[in-house]
């Protein structure tokens, strides 16, 4: 029988899958301990063990998390670290990977601070679908801040440079000691209850946990969650983050940032205008020649159905009636004239005087034939003609006046007006008639 295959691994295979469990297997945790060990290489990463009376294990604070310290520690320094169990491969060793420090004795108030975070959260004041957006622009902000601060100074600057025509109404309170928790808190109510602002602004500049303490305060956090009205949280610098950070409706990583975030950019706003207003100008312009367009080609339409241009239309029909007219009888005398020519020819063939007699009968019959032919159609063409003038003179607008019709038109641009409301009481006109023409003022205009 054979056994079954082993599998074997490698010495690097082994420390990969080590280091994924233990990355996997442990979230990021507290711990406490003494500095040992320190060392800083020229990379800019640091190096250190943490110690207690029985164990000891390496720890790695790289760069970009040193850069946010305000102080680095020293060996034997009692600290407080927040960290990820990873393992070093290439040697085997578990190690931690450090992302905060603090002093050890901060501890128990970095804890008492997790948990009211956690009690805040399951209460659902962090939840993002509660919290208020910012006005896109304000008209007034409220700063609730230390009078004498920089904190106030650097956002009035930034103000006044980004957005001057927003007021700033400032709520003066104290931000560091015992008594600042319950100067904010009046402060902020203040502001809530006069709703004076369109956004608030919580500031305060940089400094150490313990000077930001006051904005740890859970009154404060419940007001600041419970308003009506957008509070923005400026406290400290970036690294620094509080409880009324966790619960405002936006954070600002300091208050320079704060005042940036609560404001438009005037100069952005301006070359918006400015883009918007050149695009509206194009488009007038363009509306304004489609409509002259359109207007010019209803003017022809009108101008081609003018009564004036159909009576030179009939003006013209009845020349080339009198043309048609004349033409037929001129060709018709033309062929009498013909046939008479014909007919003496023959006479003077025939000599004898019986058959000049007969010939000369049958002229005279032929002659009255011609008077009478030529009688009958004249008369046809005179009856055309008179019919053609008839019908001319229907559509003329003289017939039209003669039946006691007038034509009105308007003194100052010759307009007719066909409308009541194209009038309007005062306005001077002239009302055509058949003979001479009236020149009147109207006094009131009636509508149908």
């Amino acid at each position: 029988m054979q056994s079954p295959q082993r599998e074997v691994y490698s010495i690097s295979r082994l420390n990969a899958e080590l280091h994924q469990v233990l990355k996997s297997g442990f979230p990021p945790l507290w711990v406490e301990g003494e500095i040992s060990n320190l060392t800083l290489p020229r990379s800019g990463h640091v190096y250190f063990s943490l110690k207690d009376r029985y164990a000891q294990v390496r720890c790695a604070l790289f760069r970009q998390k040193r850069l946010l310290l305000r102080q680095l520690p020293e060996n034997g320094d009692q600290v407080l670290v927040r960290a990820r169990i990873a393992l070093y491969e290439p040697r085997g060793d578990c190690q931690l990977i450090v992302e905060q420090i603090q002093p050890a004795g901060a501890g128990q108030a970095q804890q008492a601070l997790e948990q009211l975070k956690r009690k805040l959260h399951a209460e659902g004041l962090s939840d993002p679908g509660r919290k208020l957006p910012l006005p896109p622009f304000p008209r007034q902000i409220g700063l609730i801040t230390s009078p004498s601060g920089a904190a106030l100074r650097d956002i009035l600057q930034i103000l006044r440079r980004r957005f001057r025509c927003a007021s700033v109404l400032i709520y003066p309170t104290l931000v560091q000691g015992a008594d600042a928790p319950a100067g904010l808190n009046r402060a902020l109510q203040t502001a809530l209850d006069r709703a004076e602002c369109d956004v608030l602004i919580l500031a305060r500049g940089g400094g150490a946990q313990e000077d930001l303490a006051a904005f740890n305060d859970e009154q404060l956090a419940r007001r600041v969650a419970a308003g009506h009205i957008p509070v923005v949280s400026a406290v400290g610098h970036e690294i620094d983050v509080t409880l009324v950070d966790f619960v405002a409706d936006q954070r600002a990583p300091t208050p320079s940032a704060a005042a940036e975030l609560v404001t438009p950019d005037s100069q952005q706003l301006q070359a918006s205008l400015a883009a918007t207003r050149q695009r509206l100008q194009e488009l007038a312009i363009q509306t304004i020649q489609g409509h002259q367009a359109a207007l010019a080609q209803w003017q022809h339409r009108l101008q081609q159905r003018h009564p004036a241009n159909r009576l030179l239309q009939q003006q013209q029909r009845l020349d080339e009636l009198h043309q048609r007219l004349s033409g037929a009888c001129q060709r018709q005398q033309q062929h009498t004239s013909i046939r008479l020519t014909h007919a003496r020819q023959r006479l003077w063939a025939q000599n004898p005087q019986h058959t000049l007699r007969q010939t000369a009968t049958q002229i005279n019959h032929w002659q009255q034939r011609l008077q009478t032919a030529y009688a009958h159609i004249l008369q046809q063409q005179t009856a055309r003609w008179r019919q053609a003038a008839v019908q001319l003179h229907a559509f003329s607008p003289l017939a039209t006046l003669q039946r006691g019709y007038s034509i009105t038109r308007t003194v100052a641009d010759k307009r007719i007006i066909r409308r009541a409301n194209q009038v309007k009481p005062g306005d001077d006109v002239t009302v055509e008639l058949a003979e001479g023409s009236l020149s009147v003022r109207v006094q009131r205009a009636i509508e149908s």
